[in-house]
């Protein structure tokens, strides 16, 4: 009787955990969304502090892939860790610009848009106010996974009556499953959804 109710228990364990990779899963995956374009004015990579690095790999790519011309930071105004060449704490953004150069990207095609952004909100509204004030009729914006579904709904609501196309290119993310056992998949998944309906009920 008491190896059946172990038998039991270990069973039940078993479906839970295996439900909760499947649970799992699928809350990763249901925060990325993808509005790719061929080409566009402009990539803009969004700031995302330490983000940086895997945003600026993929803008640089899709700049050499001849995406387009031109690529756009925006900034946090977040500085960094210490920097030996530079004898203090770069901002992010400094960073960014750094490794796109590295990756390929000359330093005359990169732009940093004007005014701080310190939420997606705001980065959609000072990328809208700069495309129409260059003219810019087309962007493919770059963010990470995770952020890409909120990042696409708060810029096709601040691009909204406007002449500019809005696409978005959702760097790939290295797990979607194994999210939960690390303390930065709670913050990249679970606390991205308490974001995302923060934003449904504030900006709707």
């Amino acid at each position: 009787m008491v190896l059946k109710r172990w038998r039991g228990i270990l069973l039940g364990l078993l479906v839970f955990i295996v439900a909760w990779e499947v649970v799992a899963w699928v809350a990763a995956r249901a925060l990325v969304v993808d509005a790719d374009l061929s080409s566009a004015n402009a990539i803009v990579v969004l700031s995302g502090s330490s983000a940086y690095v895997e945003r600026t790999h993929k803008a640089a790519e899709l700049y050499r892939e001849g995406r387009a011309l031109l690529v756009w930071l925006t900034d946090d105004h977040t500085r960094g860790g210490w920097s030996s060449a530079l004898q203090r704490n770069p901002y992010f953004v400094e960073r960014a610009t750094d490794e796109l150069i590295k990756s390929g990207v000359p330093a005359e095609r990169i732009r940093i848009v004007p005014g701080v952004a310190s939420s997606t909100r705001d980065e959609s509204l000072i990328v809208r106010d700069y495309a129409s004030a260059q003219g810019v009729r087309s962007v493919l914006v770059v963010t990470s996974a995770h952020h890409s579904r909120r990042a696409l709904r708060s810029l096709r609501q601040s691009f909204a009556g406007t002449p500019t196309t809005i696409g978005l290119h959702a760097v790939p993310a290295s797990s979607n499953a194994l999210w939960w056992l690390q303390p930065s998949g709670w913050r990249d998944v679970a606390v991205e959804y308490v974001k995302l309906v923060y934003y449904w009920f504030k900006y709707e």
